[in-house]
């Protein structure tokens, strides 16, 4: 049987740093865990409005310097929230003190129809642009970043979304030919972005009929362009309860059926003392 990977996502926020520096450090230290993510929000969006939000890409690099198996990455960035090229330039730069262990998670950016999400952008004066945009932006952000991370000199890009003039990555990151790259989404606009430039593909958990729907339309824009489904690996975010972890190894068994390999359990805060402990041993050992 393939292998299955499991990891944990502890969004940064309403918690603190030392919180999700604990939890890291431990899941560090626990073979069955193989990833962590953090998500990519600068404001919160549960909990109280105007409670604390870490930017994402800061404070994985602060806890990359802090850890030495666990792979890592946002799940998923915005690509709304910075140009590609200096997207690419962070993600590099996390590569590099990681030792080479940045998962690359890229998404369109917020759902345009959730109020705490969609009210951070006019709080940092960023522009929220139509889904249609979004999605070739995104297309075009892929391209740019994976260039700057491959090629050895630089280059002019002229697309509709995204103009570089002499762009040139330098340093390239430590991963050759460059981090995986997972892009987040379940619309069909996306998958067929995932398609054509992702080496991973997460879809957050819930009705697993409609998972796989989604994981099969995949498979059809895949082989639209030539390319083998198999050849991107499937990536699922599930909710955790620590009170009732039952749904949460239900979910397990249904995605991994499904040909899930990538687990992503998501941790509610407040962090209970050993909960990567007891990730490793309630959900994972005990499938």
């Amino acid at each position: 049987m393939p292998h299955t990977s499991f990891g944990i996502m502890t969004a940064p926020a309403q918690v603190d740093y030392q919180d999700v520096l604990r939890v890291w450090r431990e899941a560090d230290a626990i073979p069955q865990i193989e990833h962590a993510w953090l998500f990519d929000h600068l404001m919160p969006i549960f909990g109280d409005p105007d409670g604390p939000a870490y930017e994402g890409w800061t404070l994985l690099s602060a806890l990359a310097a802090q850890t030495r198996r666990l792979r890592l990455g946002v799940l998923v960035t915005s690509n709304r929230f910075r140009p590609p090229a200096m997207l690419a330039k962070i993600a590099t730069t996390v590569d590099i003190v990681s030792g080479g262990r940045l998962d690359f998670g890229i998404g369109v950016g917020s759902r345009p129809g959730h109020p705490l999400a969609r009210r951070e952008y006019a709080a940092h004066g960023l522009p929220f642009h139509d889904t249609a945009h979004a999605v070739g932006s995104l297309a075009e952000a892929c391209t740019v970043i994976r260039r700057l991370w491959t090629e050895p000199e630089p280059f002019d890009f002229h697309g509709a979304y995204h103009r570089l003039d002499g762009a040139f990555g330098s340093p390239k990151p430590v991963q050759r030919p460059h981090p995986p790259i997972l892009i987040g989404g379940r619309s069909s606009a996306t998958l067929r972005v995932v398609a054509e430039h992702a080496d991973m593909w997460n879809i957050p958990g819930g009705d697993i009929d409609d998972v796989v729907r989604r994981s099969a339309l995949l498979d059809r824009y895949c082989a639209e362009i030539g390319r083998d489904p198999a050849s991107i690996t499937r990536s699922i975010h599930l909710p955790v309860s620590y009170d009732e972890p039952g749904p949460a190894r239900d979910a397990i068994g249904a995605a991994t059926g499904a040909g899930f390999r990538h687990i992503v359990l998501g941790l509610p805060a407040p962090y209970p003392a050993g909960v990567a402990r007891w990730v490793a041993d309630e959900l994972v050992t005990a499938r």
